[in-house]
């Protein structure tokens, strides 16, 4: 069998864009399986929910957003820490970049490595690499569990209900029209990357979500979810998905297997539910590595550098 091309490096072709109205003046953007953006249209303004990888590939996003409105955009959503989420940031100009506390501390701790790593990872989702300005975008205001953002009369409420996809994700919620932009915590046929997880505790986050009993969510990757049924097809997709892998993980580690025995009995279990999925391959082997460790009592990730992806890599694909 041939060697796998590294990560998502071998993945070059371009994907198409959709933008979708999930309710009044809510918008989802999608594209084919790349990381999703979130478009919410108030009184005397809007807020972008993920800001894409790159400045220039914001352009995109906002070229969007200004064929819908001329509202200015006022404040940016961070759902999380994620180079491919938030590089992109500085192309709003917006008044606000807003994230939770954990994920502010995420990027102290580990932005700089996790930017070398994911660029190295996949290069076509950083097209524009050289529009980033220096340095890391840094939310100027962040919360603890939740705050309301009022948009004029339109309230949004941001909440960090609990780890998953990192410790620190939010969803931003709609009130108004009971419509949430969930961010990694939710997939719609798109592997979750569970390289930064919290396996254990995502299921839970995921009840939570449930909770609100959203009518239309944009996910945080794959197609934008409208009624009920395909919230919840999509919410349960994404459990089944990271109870497997760690569930497969648990059993191994029991056992007293090998990072590399772990992989092939988790390929078992998975890849005849999740192997057409996208991203499914490039997404594993980081994935099995933290389901490995959680299930080894290690709690929190250990941090990605361009190294070690690559260490990994030919250690399990190779």
């Amino acid at each position: 069998m041939a060697e796998k091309a590294f990560a998502s490096t071998a993945d070059t072709a371009a994907k198409t864009v959709s933008f979708t109205e999930i309710g009044p003046g809510l918008y989802a953007y999608t594209a084919e399986g790349d990381p999703n953006s979130g478009i919410i249209v108030g009184d005397d303004g809007c807020m972008v929910i993920d800001a894409q990888a790159t400045p220039m590939m914001a352009e995109d996003v906002i070229a969007r957003v200004r064929s819908v409105t001329d509202k200015p955009i006022k404040y940016v959503v961070l759902s999380h820490y994620h180079a491919v989420r938030v590089l992109g940031a500085s192309a709003y100009n917006a008044q606000g970049i807003i994230a939770s506390n954990a994920t502010y501390d995420l990027i102290m701790e580990r932005g700089e490595q996790d930017k070398a790593s994911e660029i190295g990872r996949f290069p076509r989702l950083f097209r524009g690499e050289n529009s980033i300005p220096e340095g890391l975008t840094w939310p100027t205001l962040t919360f603890e569990r939740g705050m309301s953002v009022f948009l004029g009369k339109r309230e949004v409420k941001l909440f960090h209900l609990g780890a998953g996809h990192t410790a620190g994700d939010i969803v931003a919620w709609v009130p108004d029209a009971e419509v949430m932009f969930t961010g990694d915590l939710v997939e719609y046929h798109s592997a979750c990357y569970c390289g930064d997880a919290y396996l254990r505790e995502w299921p839970l986050t995921l009840d939570s979500i449930l909770d609100f009993r959203p009518q239309a969510i944009a996910p945080g990757r794959g197609a934008a979810l409208q009624g009920n049924q395909q919230v919840r097809e999509a919410a349960a997709m994404t459990r089944d998905f990271v109870t497997s892998l760690y569930g497969a993980a648990e059993l191994s580690v029991a056992r007293g297997r090998s990072l590399k025995e772990t992989f092939a009995a988790t390929r078992e279990v998975m890849d005849p539910k999740f192997g057409s999925f996208a991203i499914y391959e490039h997404c594993l082997p980081f994935n099995v590595s933290r389901a490995f460790d959680e299930a080894s009592g290690i709690d929190h990730p250990v941090i990605w550098t361009a190294e070690r992806d690559r260490e990994m890599w030919a250690a399990l694909q190779g």
